[in-house]
């Protein structure tokens, strides 16, 4: 289940968002490949968005997460799993600050005997290879790829959305249904997967509201060696 639930993290904190490509029309005579095309450009001109990812696997595993995020080099995350595992996170431009909880520490790091609290982060230069251990780029590319096809029309937190189901051969087994608002922006409200093995909803909120992404307060961060202090 570990190997599952790892698997299915580094997916979900990948965040690629897929769409559809499709010819050109307007109102309601816009193809789905067109609608994903416009839901995507206008989410990537967001100053600032929420996203929140549940991923539940047929083994049982559970992993969910909060992102709050300029989409570019200021964020702040909180990935939960099965067990009570917690990873928290705060990216300000070039350095991260990493908190483990204890469960975290003695499930993936392997540390016996971790009890009580666990309530200091770690300072560290942000790693430009990737995200490792876990961790989340403020970035979502917000791509188009796979074959769209319009669904049904229904409401996401009260918004007016329409269904857009979205397949790839790549993932025979997949499938993706995007609802993109129907009412005001055409934000990308939702997007649910589907597969044998897994059920993904990702869901978009706090569009362009103001971020307070702060640091930990010096007491309670611990830098490593070779940090930036």
């Amino acid at each position: 289940m570990a190997t599952v639930t790892t698997t299915a993290l580094a997916c979900l904190l990948a965040g690629a968002a897929l769409a559809g490509c499709g010819s050109g029309g307007t109102g309601e005579d816009k193809s789905a490949g067109d609608l994903l095309d416009e839901a995507n450009a206008t989410m990537r001109k967001l100053d600032s968005v929420t996203v929140d990812i549940t991923n539940r696997t047929t083994s049982g595993a559970t992993v969910t997460s909060r992102l709050v995020t300029d989409l570019d080099s200021r964020c702040r995350s909180k990935t939960e799993m099965t067990g009570g595992a917690a990873l928290e996170q705060i990216r300000l431009g070039k350095t991260d600050y990493v908190r483990p909880n204890r469960a975290y520490l003695q499930e993936w790091k392997k540390i016996p005997g971790a009890t009580g609290g666990q309530k200091l982060w770690v300072k560290t230069p942000v790693d430009p290879a990737g995200s490792g251990d876990g961790l989340t780029s403020c970035e979502r590319p917000f791509e188009s790829f796979g074959t769209a096809k319009k669904g049904g029309s229904t409401r996401v937190e009260g918004t007016k959305a329409v269904e857009l189901i979205v397949t790839d051969k790549a993932d025979k087994k997949g499938t993706y249904t995007f609802y993109v608002a129907e009412e005001g922006e055409p934000y990308l409200l939702k997007t649910v997967y589907k597969n044998g093995a897994q059920h993904t909803t990702t869901s978009f909120s706090a569009f362009d509201e103001p971020l307070d992404i702060r640091a930990p307060k010096a007491g309670e961060v611990l830098s490593l060696p070779g940090g930036s202090g």
